[in-house]
């Protein structure tokens, strides 16, 4: 292989888990199509990022679910993107709040963070809830990162209220993670992440920034049509075709 087929097709191993309950909608089974990429690039990634996959880690997976597909891939359109009234006031209201972009780290604010947003979102909305390990931490948020992957904090008074994990590749931005202090929820700050992405992404010139999923009539998806105009993807298509991103 030639150095750019290099990029695009790194060593993996591919495998898929067994069925599990959907979290998006009851009664359904979800599962999963995974490829363990560890040296993979940010052309790579790139690419099968725009043809709907995710990444945790070193892992990339999309959905391979029997009988359904309602998983249907999203993105902003970065230079057309007009903020709304209550957008405008979200970034008013933060102005206080300092930001941080720096490679994904692990600390012990990170890990306390993450288990209260987590308990919180169990107590409050019926989401599964264990405390997560350093050592889970840091295979999801913190390796498979290489040079693209970023974490984004959110600080104020010198204490930490939100973290965003984003790969920011050649075409866009792909947000992949975000939690925060359930203290601070009079901030919107996941509105206001996101808001900094869609900036961040103007910064740099990129067009897109890739949300994952959307399920038609999902709760927890309810924000990302509140982020305007989009596209959505049908479909996984393979890195010999060309995603067909529809308006």
């Amino acid at each position: 292989m030639n150095e750019k087929l290099d990029l695009l097709y790194p060593p993996s191993t591919d495998f898929s888990m067994r069925d599990y309950d959907c979290a998006y909608i009851p009664g359904n089974s979800v599962r999963m199509n995974y490829k363990y990429v560890p040296h993979a690039s940010k052309a790579f990634a790139t690419a099968v990022i725009e043809r709907g996959w995710r990444r945790f880690g070193k892992y990339y997976f999309h959905p391979i679910c029997n009988g359904c597909n309602e998983c249907k891939s999203i993105r902003i359109n970065v230079h057309d993107f007009c903020y709304s009234k209550s957008q405008k006031k979200v970034i008013k209201r933060n102005k206080e709040t300092e930001i941080i972009v720096q490679k994904p780290t692990l600390t012990s604010s990170h890990i306390a963070l993450y288990n209260k947003y987590h308990s919180h979102k169990h107590h409050k909305d019926g989401w599964q809830h264990r405390n997560i390990s350093q050592r889970e931490y840091y295979e999801n948020f913190v390796e498979g990162a290489h040079d693209f992957g970023k974490e984004v904090l959110y600080v104020q008074e010198g204490k930490l209220i939100g973290v965003d994990l984003i790969d920011i590749l050649d075409d866009g931005i792909s947000a992949i993670y975000f939690y925060y202090d359930p203290d601070y929820a009079g901030l919107s700050l996941g509105t206001y992440s996101l808001l900094y992405q869609i900036k961040l992404a103007k910064i740099l010139d990129l067009p897109w920034i890739y949300l994952g999923y959307w399920v038609d009539g999902c709760k927890a998806f309810a924000y990302k049509p509140k982020f305007q105009p989009q596209e959505l993807l049908d479909g996984f298509p393979g890195m010999q075709e060309k995603p067909k991103w529809e308006k």
